[in-house]
This record gives structure tokens, C-alpha cells and sequence, in this order.
């Protein structure tokens, strides 16, 4: 029996960068702070440091040291985008990130404040 084919998904341009900083509004996490080390524009999701810490339980391997010796290593898990809000630099409150367009280029703009991101 074949499988259905998957519709073909484009790489979707989140407005959520890595190193902004953000806030948790849903969640185990929620109300909590951090800044963002990792972005999935396809999977829509942010790592945000040391937020949504999962453990791993992995076996010793021979030869490693350090953290891929083995045991229980706790480090960050995912957040869907929609979950977390950029922080307004300006008032440093959550905002929502509108997009200007000016000779071409593409602006973030703090839709609180109205200053622009990048």
C-alpha cells in the first residue's frame, strides 16, 4: 500500500530570531523569560535557553566523556511559535512584530511601540 504523499511546504519566514528575546505565554513556562538559540521555520518552533528543559536518559558509550558519557542529561525542548511573544525593547513588554517594507527590504517593527527591530 503507498503512503499519501505530503503537500510540499515552503519555509515559512517566522518573525521570532534567534538571539530576541522573548517571553513564554502558554505553557509550563509561562510568564518565564529567555533568549531564543535555535529557530525551525518549518516545524514552527523556538529553543529558548533554559526553558522547557526535557531529560534525556542516554546510555554510556564507549570512550565518551563528559556529558555523552551517559545518565540523565537535561536540556531545552522545543516551543511551538505561537507560544511565546518578542520582548518590546523599548518599554520591555510583550509585543506583537508587524513587517515594514521600505526600498525592497523587509523591517520587524514592535507593533506596541512602533520602533523597528533590525
Amino acid at each position: 500500500m503507498l503512503k499519501p504523499k505530503r503537500p510540499v511546504q515552503r519555509p515559512v519566514a517566522l518573525k521570532i530570531r534567534r538571539d530576541d528575546e522573548v517571553q513564554v505565554m502558554a505553557g509550563k513556562d509561562r510568564g518565564k523569560r529567555g533568549r531564543v538559540m535555535r529557530v525551525a521555520p518549518r516545524e514552527e518552533r523556538v529553543w529558548v535557553a533554559g526553558l522547557n528543559m526535557v531529560k534525556r536518559h542516554t546510555r554510556p558509550r564507549q570512550g565518551a566523556q563528559g556529558p555523552e558519557a551517559g545518565g540523565v542529561i537535561e536540556r531545552e525542548g522545543a516551543i511551538h511559535v505561537s507560544n511565546v511573544m518578542l520582548i518590546d525593547p523599548k518599554d520591555d513588554r510583550p509585543t506583537r512584530v508587524g513587517i515594514e517594507r521600505e526600498g525592497g527590504k523587509r523591517f520587524r517593527v514592535a507593533r506596541r511601540s512602533g520602533t523597528r527591530l533590525d
